[in-house]
């Protein structure tokens, strides 16, 4: 697994899931020790230490369900809730044929699209950077930045505010390297 696909599956996971859910032990563990750090390829130490500093799983549960969980949360995670968003069929059969396997979870999620980034950077097929480039450009960058920015605005905890703002500059980060590959 690469840089690329680490910083998607580790920012993924965190949107896609409870901050309390088991499978997120291992990452917050990693976190409030401060090991996430070395691992990470960007220099984001700033705001990789304001993570640690605030990541208790259990005092986030409530931001995480107010920002995200159901038809009344602040911020809708899922691309379609957007006006310049894409269609989550869209998106479903895009990953499809890309031989992704889906479950019945919507694949226009915030997080669902950023694992499904991390995904397609492990296949490693022929046109990957093409079809990362069609992710990031058709279904996450035309509304993730206005998603970004109502987080940061409406996030109870310090740890979602700083997690936006990471988000950005990463997914930012992570499409300038997929425009200089596709150049080679």
């Amino acid at each position: 697994m690469n840089e690329f696909s680490i910083i998607c599956r580790i920012l993924g996971s965190l949107y896609n899931r409870q901050p309390q859910d088991p499978l997120l032990v291992p990452l917050f563990t990693m976190l409030r020790e401060g090991k996430l750090q070395q691992h990470w390829p960007l220099e984001q130490d700033e705001l990789l230490t304001r993570l640690q500093e605030n990541s208790d799983p259990q005092s986030l549960a409530a931001d995480y369900n107010a920002l995200f969980v159901g038809s009344e949360c602040k911020v809708p995670p899922y691309g379609s809730h957007w006006d310049n968003g894409p269609q989550e069929s869209e998106i479903r059969s895009f990953l499809q044929s890309r031989g992704m396997p889906l479950g019945e979870a919507p694949a226009d999620h915030i997080g669902a699209l950023l694992l499904a980034a991390s995904w397609l950077e492990d296949q490693s097929q022929a046109d990957e950077i093409q079809a990362q480039i069609t992710l990031f450009d058709d279904y996450l960058l035309p509304w993730c930045g206005q998603f970004l920015g109502k987080v940061e605005a409406h996030a109870a905890t310090a740890f979602y505010r700083t997690l936006a703002a990471l988000s950005r500059e990463a997914i930012q980060a992570m499409r300038d390297e997929l425009e200089e590959e596709g150049e080679i």
